[in-house]
């Protein structure tokens, strides 16, 4: 038999807006940290006062690969007005 628990989400949606809170599980939050530090390895790996399009480029790739894995992993979302009564 298939086992029909709810899927876990490693990132819940926002409450107000469109989007996806802080991560609810230990995968979530590798992934959110390992974010954080690529984004400051940026810098250093492409700093901007010589090369800004290269360092945009990395960090917009960093930053599509975060909302990638919140779209994958994370709870459905959709424009939110705040709890369901």
């Amino acid at each position: 038999m298939a086992d029909k628990s709810p899927p876990q989400y490693w990132f819940p949606a926002k409450t107000y807006g469109w989007g996806w809170g802080m991560p609810i599980t230990w995968q979530g939050w590798l992934v959110f940290l390992a974010a954080l530090a690529l984004f400051a390895c940026g810098a250093f790996l492409f700093p901007p006062q010589e090369s800004l399009a290269l360092y945009i480029v990395y960090e917009v790739v960093i930053a599509g690969a975060l909302v990638g894995v919140c779209w994958l992993k994370g709870e459905p979302t959709g424009w939110r007005w705040g709890k369901k009564k």
